[in-house]
């Protein structure tokens, strides 16, 4: 395993680069478009629910601005050119030693020339950590010193592991994975293939083990895990191109790898996979489900118009929904030509919430910044691929 914090970067030959850089391109328009055609099937709609709760029958106004500290704490440690230098997903998982483990997909590793762009030669990894605590960064990679790896490999050729939400448990730290594989020569030939469990050392976060997890339904198990009433529900997300639809599953206790696998129909609990049901479409890819007064936020990019730079908040009373469109949270400043880097390619996608770092009825929330261009932008310019941290305030309006 390679640590950033007291090992230098080695740069990989400029083909493995510029592959890199395509995938870059793919899991931003992968995840905010879809591989596949459209869906042919109409949107079913919200599930029906039948718990209470006050936040679905009231207005809120979102307070949103930057949480400048954390944003120049991962600029300055992504411009020393030392380990991550840039990613997307940024999950994050707390875990002992006041540790919060951030997760990231597709990752630039260094080195940063002075004028903030990146060699063509520089690494790149489809998955890696960042540990934050005290202030201070470092990243945790596979592989070695003078060739720094995912922490998670393929297993065979032309293919990858993205990863997802993750949680903490007694024994481990345990991350989603999404394994993808080309499909052809295309930039966009590409398919989601199955789910897996990484489970790694909750100290040295070293990988311990890789576990296949249910994968019959065409659902991409891994956008959001949340713990309630003794459960862990899993959501995932039906990636049919322009139009994603939300999927819940469950298990008991915190153990994902143990079976015991029940799949929400829109009415009830079932232990076959391919009876899960849409809840609702809208959601990206990666988005949040959390506890939040007496009842539950979803948090995601709008994915119902192309490139939005819009994030939702949404209310529900129970983990099944239905979800009440609440509120825009934020709407992000980099996006489109008319942006703060005034340049079309650029869009955001894939928002979630963080609700282990709360501060109060404080959220922080998360989102990702790419180009349609990677080879040009994110080569050019080392601050485009990189998370956005805001804090965000809802409160009932007047009307609530």
């Amino acid at each position: 395993m390679t640590d950033a914090a007291t090992t230098p970067s080695a740069g990989r030959s400029t083909r493995a680069a510029l592959v890199a850089s395509g995938l870059g391109l793919l899991v931003g328009a992968g995840t905010l478009l879809g591989a596949g055609p459209p869906a042919a099937a109409a949107d079913p709609g919200p599930v029906s629910g039948r718990a209470t709760c006050s936040l679905t029958g009231r207005h809120w106004t979102a307070h949103a601005r930057v949480d400048s500290a954390r944003t120049e704490r991962f600029a300055a440690y992504g411009n020393s050119g030392v380990g991550w230098t840039g990613g997307d997903s940024t999950y994050s998982v707390r875990l002992t030693g006041n540790r919060t483990v951030w997760l990231f997909s597709d990752t630039f590793w260094g080195p940063v020339n002075s004028d903030l762009s990146r060699p063509t030669t520089v690494p790149f990894l489809n998955n890696s950590f960042v540990v934050e605590r005290g202030g201070y960064l470092r990243t945790v990679a596979g592989g070695n010193p003078q060739e720094p790896d995912s922490l998670v490999p393929p297993d065979e050729p032309g293919t990858w592991n993205w990863l997802g939400a993750g949680q903490a448990t007694p024994a481990s730290l345990d991350v989603m994975f999404l394994e993808f594989a080309r499909t052809g020569s295309g930039p966009l030939d590409f398919a989601w293939r199955e789910n897996k469990l990484g489970r790694f050392h909750p100290d040295t976060l070293r990988l311990r083990e890789v576990v296949p997890l249910p994968s019959a339904a065409g659902v991409q198990w891994a956008s959001w895990l949340l713990r309630s009433d003794g459960f862990t529900y899993v959501y995932g997300v039906a990636d049919l191109g322009l139009t994603k639809y939300m999927h819940l599953a469950r298990v008991p206790g915190t153990d994902l790898a143990t079976g015991g696998w029940e799949y929400w129909t829109g009415s009830s609990w079932s232990p076959t996979e391919t009876d899960s049901a849409r809840l609702m479409s809208g959601v990206a890819n990666e988005y949040s489900v959390s506890r939040w007064r007496d009842g539950y936020l979803l948090v995601t990019q709008d994915t119902r118009e192309l490139f939005s730079s819009r994030i939702l908040a949404y209310v529900g009373c129970s983990p099944t929904g239905p979800f009440t469109e609440a509120a825009t949270l934020y709407t992000t400043p980099e996006t489109g030509a008319s942006g703060s880097y005034a340049d079309p390619d650029i869009f955001t996608y894939n928002a979630h919430e963080h609700p282990d770092l709360r501060r109060g009825d404080r959220l922080l929330v998360t989102y990702n910044v790419n180009s349609l261009d990677p080879n040009a932008d994110l080569y050019d310019d080392v601050t485009i691929y990189r998370p956005r941290f805001v804090e965000v305030t809802l409160v009932p309006d007047r009307r609530g």
